[in-house]
């Protein structure tokens, strides 16, 4: 599925069983509390606090998704081609950034 496919999905999803868009407002919160949930998962997994037995129903990929969701919705309501915006941040990143992680003396290895 390509990004504009994503898009129309969830639009026409919002149109048939979502009533209508939340405002954006409403809509930059959920995405806030979404990522919130996407935290707490990673933090136990690969960090290192412990689960509580209510975490263990949640996981990565659907919280991941739920993030996906609204970001759509909010590209959607905002007018945003999702698609033609990743293609241009891949180019600005590319740009600005062609050699300034390689030349990262951080990100080198330790022999």
């Amino acid at each position: 599925m390509t990004l504009n496919e994503a898009q129309t999905n969830v639009d026409n999803w919002i149109k048939k069983y979502g009533v209508r868009y939340f405002n954006e407002l409403t809509n930059m919160a959920i995405l806030t509390e979404e990522v919130g949930e996407l935290a707490r998962i990673i933090s136990r997994s690969y960090g290192e606090q412990s689960f509580k037995e209510n975490d263990l129903k949640n996981n990565i990929s659907d919280e991941l998704a739920d993030v996906l969701w609204v970001l759509i919705c909010i590209a959607n309501q905002t007018g945003v081609d999702l698609e033609e915006a990743f293609i241009k941040n891949i180019d600005k990143k590319t740009t600005r950034d062609s050699t300034r992680h390689i030349n990262n003396i951080k990100l080198k290895d330790n022999p």
